[in-house]
């Protein structure tokens, strides 16, 4: 029992430095001003067009899916997974305090917006490969797909592109009738669309290794 919940607590507390890169990856796609992640373009463009701030209005985000889990799924819903509720609001936070952090960061070339936008890419990559290591809770928007994967029996991977082309599609609806132009939503989203997964299968082995020695070193 004492070694169980030791690996729980090593498996949160490597969800907490994933959640952190996470953050700091979505602060860097939003200095670089390419467009955010496709889970972010949302957040982004309510903070835009409301007085809530990206991490505030990922918070919200995230409720909503937690609800339609629960919604979707009932009696088959695990309680485990409220634990998503406080993985939100840390990871919220988190979201508004790394923006606030590169606040002054930024780049007036296209060649320099891109290398800002690769390495948020780069870091929300790490931050997911941290997460799927981790195997403690999956954040909300995996949960909500995982949960309609569940009702309707559709392949894990095409429903989440249909879930990131949804919430694209929201995004630039709400940018087109809020600020009558397109924001949060270019060419840097399309990137983060094909490259975030592609990277964070490539980063998971290792980290897994890693994390898994260190384990067996803790428990040595």
């Amino acid at each position: 029992m004492r070694e169980k919940l030791a690996a729980q607590a090593r498996g949160y507390g490597l969800l907490a430095v994933g959640l952190v890169i996470m953050a700091f990856g979505v602060a860097f796609s939003i200095r670089a001003g390419l467009g955010t992640s496709p889970i972010s373009s949302l957040p982004y463009v309510v903070d835009l067009i409301s007085p809530l701030t990206v991490g505030t209005a990922t918070i919200c985000m995230h409720v909503v899916f937690i609800a339609l889990q629960i919604l979707l799924l009932r009696r088959r819903y695990d309680p485990v997974q409220l634990m998503q509720l406080p993985v939100a609001l840390v990871f919220g936070v988190l979201t508004d305090l790394a923006v606030w952090v590169i606040r002054d960061v930024g780049s007036e070339w296209y060649a320099g917006r891109w290398g800002l936008c690769l390495a948020g890419i780069f870091l929300v990559a790490v931050g997911v490969a941290c997460e799927v290591t981790a195997g403690v809770v999956t954040l909300a928007g995996e949960g909500f797909v995982l949960a309609v994967c569940k009702v309707t029996g559709l392949p894990f991977g095409n429903m989440k592109v249909a879930f990131d082309v949804t919430l694209v599609a929201t995004a630039s609806l709400l940018s087109l009738l809020f600020l009558h132009r397109l924001e949060g939503v270019r060419e840097g989203t399309a990137a983060a669309a094909l490259l975030v997964g592609l990277l964070a299968k490539r980063l998971q082995p290792p980290l897994q290794r890693w994390f898994r020695r260190a384990d067996r070193e803790k428990r040595a």
